[in-house]
């Protein structure tokens, strides 16, 4: 018998980035001192109250299926999160608790998208929400934004980009890769365009919280029509947990639970147990102090990189990414990356994972390493500029 796989497999690009991975961890075991910038992954781990009630829901037994929509006390502590920092009063049944904002993102291509349908976004914008869209016989329709426009769609012409085929628009706020910040206008304007021509908007908020330059919100506050997922990632910086959420309208909720028990018939109980404590004041005075350091990495690794030519292509408001454009010293952002890795063991993510229009001009920065460690992923770069080629 011949294996065949499916066809949508072929659709479904690799994330470029893992060869650059891959490559760096066989540095790290050769004994390479590299410098991890390339994944959007905090240094942070889980604080230590969370991390508790993690291992005690193990000792307790505490191991079992829960609601597949999420433990109702997880729920009430989200939906009281969204009250206390963003004045957003929130039904917790309209929160739908997931394995990872990746099964927020499942979630909603199943239950808003068709087969043949398609789902405008910006390009660059994080890969894998195309990805989910192919799973369900769909696509994503990518608009070409402008450097100058802080790579978010233009909505003068957003009417004019909208086809007979389009059912919704997804944005991200803070963005991946760029680090760029939306304002609650554009966000409303978006969502009064969408919703006039039939459609349904998504904002990916899973790096709420860490917003240095811009306004915190939420798109809630804007109307409860609103598609958000959220994610215990990163400001809580619980990635290995997988845990996320989405909120879905009232009129949405029992149609998403159908999906969620068939989908993941419960998020992990253990990581949901150790969330509840994620909102306590301890905890949150902690994830405070993470978000200034974040900050003072953020001002530190753009002052290096605008000393050295390789200022920001647009403002780093949010996240913890700033974007490069390294078009001036080389043609192809990858083989850049791949020969900086080698020659200085300072590992990056090149543009063409995020998008297709000019994507070979851009190289994504992730400061999550010390101040110091950016100091010195600086110094090593500088260094390679300097070298013959």
């Amino acid at each position: 018998m011949t294996n065949k796989l499916a066809h949508r497999v072929a659709q479904i690009a690799p994330f470029q980035v893992m060869e650059i991975l891959a490559r760096a961890k066989e540095l790290d075991a050769s004994g390479e001192d590299v410098i991890h910038l390339e994944v959007g992954e905090p240094d942070f781990t889980a604080v230590n109250s969370v991390a508790n009630a993690g291992m005690d829901a193990i000792q307790s037994r505490q191991t079992g299926y829960t609601s597949a929509t999420g433990l109702a006390e997880l729920k009430q502590a989200i939906a009281t999160h969204y009250l206390k920092k963003y004045q957003v009063a929130l039904n917790p049944q309209r929160i739908i608790v997931t394995p990872g904002a990746s099964g927020a993102l499942s979630l909603l291509a199943s239950l808003m998208v068709n087969a043949g349908e398609q789902v405008m976004m910006p390009d660059p914008c994080y890969p894998c929400n195309r990805h989910f869209l192919i799973q369900v016989g769909a696509k994503a329709q990518l608009i070409t934004t402008k450097v100058e426009d802080a790579f978010a769609i233009d909505l003068q012409t957003l009417a004019n980009h909208w086809q007979g085929s389009t059912t919704g628009l997804w944005l991200a706020s803070p963005a991946n890769p760029s680090g760029c910040v939306l304002s609650k206008d554009y966000i409303a304007k978006a969502y009064q365009k969408v919703s006039a021509l039939g459609g349904h908007l998504m904002v990916d908020e899973i790096y709420q919280g860490l917003v240095f330059e811009g306004e915190d919100f939420s798109a809630l506050s804007i109307a409860d029509d609103i598609f958000v997922i959220n994610s215990f990632s990163k400001f809580f910086a619980m990635t290995g947990w997988r845990l996320g959420w989405i909120v879905v309208p009232e009129w949405a909720i029992e149609a998403a639970t159908k999906l969620a028990q068939n989908f993941f018939i419960s998020a992990p109980t253990v990581s949901q147990y150790a969330a509840l404590q994620a909102f306590s004041d301890d905890a949150m005075a902690q994830y405070e102090h993470r978000r200034c350091e974040l900050n003072e990495r953020r001002k530190a690794l753009l002052e290096g990189l605008a000393n050295i030519g390789l200022p920001a292509a647009v403002p780093a408001q949010g996240a913890f990414y700033v974007y490069v454009d390294v078009s001036h010293i080389t043609s192809d952002a990858k083989v850049w990356c791949l020969a900086l890795l080698e020659a200085e063991k300072v590992a990056l993510t090149p543009g063409a994972d995020f998008g297709y229009h000019e994507s070979e001009k851009y190289v994504r920065f992730a400061y999550t390493a010390s101040v110091d460690r950016l100091h010195e992923a600086i110094k090593r770069i500088s260094r390679f500029l300097a070298s013959p080629v």
